[in-house]
């Protein structure tokens, strides 16, 4: 399981045991969501992998957004 968590036009991604696992980034230049792993957790198990690139494709496709976060 991985909980996606919104921060800034970012999505958290966090494991089962509380560990942020990387996050979701929009990359404007090429014009697609990539996953950018954190550098300090551990590997990701296979499960945690396929949950990441659902919400990949689930991004990709505009079956789901990254809420924005309105600073004002």
């Amino acid at each position: 399981m991985v909980l996606f968590w919104p921060i800034q036009q970012e999505l958290d991604c966090i494991n089962a045991s509380g560990d942020i696992l990387g996050k979701i980034k929009f990359n404007g230049e090429k014009e697609c969501y990539q996953f950018f792993p954190n550098t300090e957790s551990v590997a990701l198990s296979n499960d945690e992998q396929t949950h990441i690139a659902i919400k990949l494709a689930a991004l990709e496709s505009g079956q789901s957004i990254i809420p924005m976060q309105d600073d004002d």
